[in-house]
């Protein structure tokens, strides 16, 4: 015990020292908030103008491409080469027609790099449309399609997009009548409006047979979007398109979704060779029901089909003190028609109503009803159990005919030529930041273009990410319940250290011994036991007829050595005749050697040695005296 307590009493002073140190730690942090709590006013000027300084230093300069490009953009030099759409969108009112949304070119406004500067959409709820020229077309043949670029939701997105639109080759393509219908071969990138957050990627497909155009969406994406939307960093976004008609869509350097061209696409790019006949019908006689109402069915005799389902309560009985006579609701007294109430206009005047006060006290008031109750008589209306329908026909579906419009095209890659590059968007969020497009064939371009421009975005940003305690704060803000987890956490240790260190009273005064505690015997050692304490007995009954064979030679000795002692005192009278002192005397010595020799035997029963006792006194030589003393013994004993 004494062990046991000396380690509790070191892991308690462990827990202590742990703590003092923490609340030394926690004290610090307390002053130095505090410090710049009282300092915050002086320094809000001065973080003003430095809040866009990065907490790390780093040397920007332009990504450069690496190998063959189609067509890059930094934004490092203004909006050289970009073109504003001058058109408005069709079928809409003129004063939203209009493609009047404003752009600038300007840096991030937090985590920001030095000197590196992106296109930021400016408006809310206004059209925004901007296209510039690829340096060359991109010709879907033998390469991939690689297109590539970063978005920052500054402000988080209410309900807008982030897209681009590859725009298809054509002789009369003119950028400033860019707008919404403009052809486009690829739209790729995010779009969010209420809580539906989509990446999209659409290309338009030729029918080989028609000419005509249709839009292929790729399926959504199974991982979560919301966190790209709303955490106001800068995400960089990928489309990667394969010669062998598969696709890959990807979010900071993240596969997000894949899949093929011919099988991952909404509507399919090849439709079915088969179509529902248009001119098939359905025959009057069909029969589509697989369970129809048994026909042999009767209903029986004592159904009653006019029980209604509910019936007034016999028994009920109507409380004592119900106020028939009050109504429920009466004018409110303290009700006064308005001054400015015309009755010709509005009528005569009425007090609203109120509850009756009189009713509070009572059990009810008004006109007295039973009560209602289910009518155990009540079956409903009669229907026919239901059985299998013996002329049940399945369900009918038209008849299969070849589809005429039916055509197989095995590699959708080879797409429309894209020209040029343009957003067309509407958004009810300004502050949309766009940087480094690339479109190229080579994914080692691609990421050497990452590296250098998003790569530095993500480590400055890596840089200014807030401590624990404020993402953890974030995280509740987001899912509640994560309160409760974090209150369990801190009450965790605290309550170990209450119920550990906590000091307890004392027991060193009280003396505890083993055999005072009541153990649980199993029944095998309960066997045991019982077997080693017949064995004891037995070794107790050998003993117990030694010690009287002892015990009656001793007898014997006694007795002739008081019959000598008699003779010479000549008293040759009966012992009967010897006073009681001398009787108890000669009484309490005998007792006293069996007591000594029963302790010596290692604990004899009291009721064995009276047995034997009882016996040698039967056993004895009949003489009056000697009885007398050992009836004397049996008693003591």
């Amino acid at each position: 015990i004494t062990k046991m307590h000396f380690q509790w009493d070191w892991l308690c002073l462990g827990v202590l020292i742990i703590s003092s140190v923490t609340a030394e730690i926690e004290n610090e942090e307390n002053l130095d908030a505090d410090v710049e709590v009282e300092d915050f006013d002086m320094r809000s000027q001065e973080a003003e103008v430095d809040r866009d300084k990065p907490s790390i230093e780093v040397v920007y300069q332009t990504p450069k491409p690496t190998g063959e490009v189609y067509f890059t953009e930094t934004f490092d030099g203004g909006l050289s080469g970009w073109v504003l759409s001058k058109t408005k969108k069709e079928d809409i009112d003129d004063n939203i027609a209009k493609y009047d949304g404003r752009w600038e070119v300007e840096e991030l406004k937090e985590n920001t790099v030095p000197g590196d500067k992106g296109l930021v959409l400016k408006s809310v709820a206004k059209h925004h449309a901007i296209s510039a020229m690829l340096t060359k077309p991109f010709i879907f043949d033998d390469k991939p399609l690689i297109v590539q670029y970063e978005v920052n939701f500054q402000k988080g997105i209410d309900c807008g997009g982030a897209y681009i639109k590859l725009l298809s080759s054509s002789d009369d393509l003119n950028l400033e009548y860019f707008f919404d219908r403009t052809p486009y071969t690829i739209m790729f990138g995010p779009d969010k409006c209420g809580e539906d957050y989509k990446l999209h990627f659409i290309f338009r497909h030729k029918n080989p047979k028609t000419g005509e155009y249709d839009e292929k969406h790729a399926e959504r994406p199974d991982v979560d979007l919301k966190k790209f939307y709303l955490d106001k960093k800068t995400h960089l976004y990928t489309l990667v398109l394969k010669p062998d008609d598969t696709f890959e869509m990807l979010i900071d350097q993240t596969v997000v979704s894949k899949g093929s061209l011919l099988e991952n696409m909404i509507p399919p790019v090849n439709p079915s060779k088969e179509i529902e006949d248009p001119s098939d019908k359905k025959p009057d006689d069909w029969d589509e029901r697989p369970k129809i109402p048994d026909p042999n069915a009767v209903k029986p005799d004592d159904w009653d089909e006019d029980e209604p389902s509910k019936i007034e309560d016999p028994d009920a009985v109507k409380p004592e003190g119900w106020l028939d006579d009050e109504p429920e609701y009466v004018p409110d007294p303290n009700a006064k028609k308005p001054k400015d109430w015309d009755e010709e206009m509005d009528g005569e005047w009425e007090a609203p109503q109120i509850p009756n006060p009189k009713c509070e006290t009572a059990p009810g008031c008004g006109q007295w009803v039973r009560p209602m109750k289910n009518n155990p008589k009540y079956k409903g209306k009669w229907r026919a159990p239901m059985i299998d329908n013996p002329n049940y026909q399945g369900i009918w579906s038209p008849r299969k005919i070849p589809n005429p419009d039916y055509f197989e095209d095995l590699h959708p890659f080879k797409m429309t030529t894209v020209s040029a590059i343009g957003l067309e968007l509407w958004s009810m969020t300004s502050d949309i930041y766009f940087d480094n497009f690339i479109i190229c064939s080579e994914k080692e371009v691609a990421d050497h273009w990452a590296a250098d421009g998003w790569g530095l975005k993500k480590l400055v940003a890596s840089a200014n990410e807030p401590g624990m305690f404020s993402q953890l704060v974030t995280a509740a803000e987001d899912h509640p319940w994560l309160w409760v987890l974090y209150i369990l956490t801190l009450a965790l240790p605290v309550g170990l250290g209450v119920l550990f260190c906590w000091p307890a009273k004392k027991t060193d005064e009280y003396d505890f011994k083993k055999t005072d505690v009541s153990k649980q015997i199993r029944k095998g050692e309960l066997k045991q036991e019982r077997e080693e304490f017949e064995d004891d007995e037995i070794d107790e009954e050998k003993g117990n007829e030694d010690t009287a064979e002892d015990e009656r030679r001793e007898m014997e000795e006694t007795k002739r050595e008081f019959l000598k002692d008699a003779k010479k005192m000549g008293r040759e009278a009966p012992l009967s005749d010897i006073d009681d002192d001398e009787e108890n005397e000669v009484a309490d010595e005998e007792e006293n050697e069996v007591a000594d020799a029963s302790q010596e035997e290692g604990g004899m029963s009291n009721k064995s040695d009276s047995e034997d006792e009882k016996k040698e006194a039967d056993e004895g030589t009949g003489d009056h005296p000697l009885r007398s003393v050992r009836k004397r013994r049996v008693r003591k004993d």
